[in-house]
């Protein structure tokens, strides 16, 4: 790919070079290009990570671009069809001996023509994000709704006629005592030859005790099933066992609807705009989805046909989504969705054919209300508060926080619209968990040095032997953990009071505070990027904890008990220092030793459901009992909200936390307030 001479590009009637602004996501690096500048130059000029072997030359295909049409508010870019150049030769020659998916071009060899949106697959990322969600291990009772039986049956017979279909329900009656009354009509296509290939030896697939949803010719031992964890970011599979219950190998990737918008109504608000947005979104999600099956099975050696089961969970948005279903009515009240049961579908119907089993079915765990998920659902029957006597709180936290609480008595929940910053979008220097990014932070209250941890070593920024162990992978930026932790040092330091201003007046002991406009930022790392935690850094997740808090204290009101137990679930969740979540106030007051993080809960739960066929009877029994608190229209959310923006709170007492943790004095500040960076009322939204 040779670059682009300006000279040579076209030029407005001042003889200024025309250009189109271009923003790539999941990254969301944006900038202004030249009309004609191919678009993998324009990514490589802005940093964004994507790959090529080739040098450009269309050869590699590794630079394979998805661009998006349509009106997105979000980037004020109307990004058009017609904004690409017409597929080039390389392109065609590509397309012709490789095959190249619908609605891909190569980046190398596909130029700007206008303004534009494009996403980057992950397939085509040189650095693969580290998607932080992982199953637990757990002990599970193995019961799988589908089973395996080796049978022989009799060869046919003139003497005594009948059908194949017929001697291998025989088969199953004489030898496992199972009365098969239903059959797939795949069965059917394929069943002679196996038999004959099996030499009247087979392998049945058993679903329920008694449907019939596949033959293997021969003796065959292995089915597989995938617990799938569909979230606003990220999106999981585990790809598990069904006769041991191994997770034998987990993979993730970006939710892709995130181009549409990183949170759940900016993607309704896209469907509302735009004719045909939901088809598209419902596209993206299964496409990747069906790219993590595929990625999931080559890695474990698990052929596609052995893939008989899935179990999945998400927020009521995703769930429609994923389902193809228009999920415009859950963005206002009264939040209706279009179903709230546990649903049974063919893998099929998901466009998964040929990634599965022909006899594949997909379980929906139930959605408690609308914007509680089937993945609170799946926190619950991972956790099991309804078996508990102590009152559990129990916290999903992601883009939008499912909160339940209760114990064998009871059980209330709630969702509540934290937004991205707590899992590092929206942060100056955020970016999501992956090699490079700061995830630990100290700050020395006396000298206000900081030093930090990145993913991908296990040194700290003042070792010795730092500086050589991330040469390679570099220091990039911010992750939510490390947000959580930086800003909860900076308040035991004194850096920000309690109501979250960063402290200008202690730039005369430190060049680590420096003035930014009216307001002040801390200097995290100095360096190539340098990063900092600027106020309005401190604003977002101000918003973002005040939201989870009020929400859950909304719980704690109707209960009428306190906290006694907490439960961090979620990807960001598991990698949360309990103590620095409760300094910030993102959690209510209890003792350190009763939080407990617990990784991917709803993923657990999927993969329980998975695993455990009683435990879908059982969680669609305890999602009727399960009392729904809709924060949009409780009056005392912003009572509480506005308390909550204070760390830890405004009024509400630490106890529990103060006799662990020496709480700063409370102090005030005159200057760089930060008025001007929302530091008023909470926008009252979803997601």
């Amino acid at each position: 790919m040779a670059e682009v001479d300006p000279t040579s590009l076209p030029s407005d009637d001042t003889g200024s070079v025309k250009t189109a602004h271009v923003v790539f996501t999941p990254s969301g690096k944006h900038g202004d290009f030249p009309i004609g500048t191919p678009i993998l130059q324009a990514a490589r000029q802005l940093g964004v990570d994507i790959d090529s072997v080739c040098g450009g030359r269309g050869i590699c295909g590794r630079c394979q671009v998805v661009p998006s049409v349509g009106d997105f508010s979000k980037f004020k870019i109307k990004s058009r069809a017609e904004n690409l150049s017409e597929p080039s030769a390389p392109e065609l020659r590509y397309k012709e001996k490789r095959g190249l998916k619908e609605g891909r071009r190569l980046g190398c060899s596909t130029f700007i023509e206008g303004d534009l949106v494009i996403d980057v697959p992950a397939d085509s990322q040189v650095h693969k994000q580290v998607v932080r969600k992982r199953a637990e291990v757990r002990a599970i009772e193995i019961n799988p709704i589908t089973t395996l039986h080796y049978i022989e049956v009799e060869e046919p017979d003139m003497h005594h006629p009948s059908g194949d279909l017929e001697r291998v329900q025989q088969a199953l009656k004489e030898q496992w005592d199972i009365t098969v009354d239903e059959t797939d009509l795949h069965v059917l296509h394929t069943l002679q030859k196996n038999l004959r290939k099996g030499e009247w030896k087979v392998t049945a697939a058993i679903r329920n005790g008694h449907h019939l949803v596949y033959i293997w010719p021969g003796f065959h031992e292995r089915a597989f099933g995938c617990a799938i964890d569909v979230g606003s970011t990220t999106m999981s599979v585990h790809l598990t066992d069904l006769r041991t219950g191994d997770v034998v190998t987990s993979v993730g990737a970006m939710n892709p609807q995130i181009r549409f918008g990183e949170d759940l109504m900016s993607r309704v608000s896209y469907v509302m705009m735009n004719p045909g947005g939901d088809a598209e979104m419902t596209a993206a999600v299964r496409e990747t989805l069906g790219y993590l099956i595929n990625q999931a099975s080559t890695e474990a050696q698990v052929a596609p046909t052995e893939i008989m089961e899935l179990v999945l969970v998400g927020n009521p948005i995703m769930h429609h989504l994923i389902l193809g279903i228009d999920p415009t009515e859950l963005g206002w009240a009264p939040f209706a969705l279009a179903t709230n049961q546990a649903l049974r579908i063919t893998a099929a119907e998901l466009d998964l054919k040929g990634k599965t089993n022909p006899g594949a079915r997909a379980f929906f765990l139930p959605c408690v209300a609308g914007h509680v998920g089937a993945d609170a659902a799946a926190v619950v029957l991972a956790e099991g508060p309804q078996y508990r006597d102590e009152v559990t709180l129990v916290v999903d936290v992601g883009t939008n926080a499912e909160i339940v609480l209760g114990n064998k008595d009871r059980l209330l929940a709630c969702s509540s619209p934290t937004g991205p910053a707590l899992e590092g979008a929206q942060i100056s220097s955020g970016q999501r968990a992956a090699p490079g990014a700061i995830e630990r932070v100290r700050i020395d209250p006396t000298t206000l040095e900081p030093r930090f941890r990145v993913i991908g070593t296990d040194l700290w920024s003042d070792d010795p032997g730092f500086p050589d162990a991330v040469k390679k992978i570099g220091v990039t930026g911010i992750c939510g953990s490390g947000i959580i932790e930086v800003l909860a040092e900076m308040f035991l330091a004194g850096v920000i009071t309690e109501d979250g201003i960063i402290d200008g007046s202690l730039a005369d002991r430190t060049d680590r505070i420096v003035p930014e406009g009216r307001t002040f930022s801390y200097i995290l790392n100095r360096g190539e990027p340098e990063i900092r935690v600027t106020q309005a850094d401190v604003r977002a997740i101000q918003l973002a904890k005040a939201a989870l808090y009020a929400g859950a204290q909304l719980l704690i009101d109707k209960f009428g008990k306190p906290v006694e137990r907490v439960v961090l679930a979620g990807a960001f969740g598991s990698h949360i220092d309990s103590k620095y979540a409760m300094v910030l106030g993102l959690i209510p007051d209890c003792p350190l030793d009763m939080v407990a993080s617990v990784g991917n809960a709803a993923g657990t739960g999927a993969r329980i459901a998975l695993l455990n066929k009683k435990a879908r009877n059982e969680i669609k029994e305890i999602v009727t009992h399960i009392e729904k608190i809709e924060t949009a229209v409780e009056p005392r959310f912003q009572e509480h909200f506005v308390g909550a923006m204070a760390f830890p709170h405004k009024t509400a007492p630490f106890p529990n936390l103060a006799s662990v943790v020496r709480l700063p004095e409370k102090k005030t500040t005159s200057g760089g307030a930060g008025d001007g960076e929302g530091g008023g009322r909470r926008r009252r939204r979803r997601g």
